[in-house]
């Protein structure tokens, strides 16, 4: 694929950017160099790779999700500044 001027415009247009005659040389070049080296990794033989999302074989490593404070009300409300029948106290947020 040739990279044209039309073609930079159009990038410059969807980026929001302003691109002097020499900045959009710069990138006509650099894009050519980018689509060539992606053009190299389609040469490589891929047959019997097995496609992967990670480089480890990693399968579902979350632990369980076990409640460890559960009813405790107690051992927490100790740690409130204020407390009012068994619930946090907080400072009114509106009228």
């Amino acid at each position: 694929m040739t990279i044209t001027d039309e073609t930079i415009e159009y990038v410059g247009i969807l980026a929001k950017l302003e691109l002097s005659e020499q900045e959009k040389e710069q990138a006509k070049k650099d894009m050519s160099e980018m689509l060539e080296y992606v053009g190299k990794l389609n040469e490589l033989d891929t047959d019997g790779v097995e496609p992967m999302s990670h480089t480890f074989d990693v399968n579902n490593v979350f632990r369980e999700d076990v409640v460890t404070n559960g009813a405790d009300r107690e051992n927490m409300l100790r740690n409130a500044p204020e407390q009012k029948d068994g619930c946090y106290k907080v400072p009114k947020t509106f009228d």
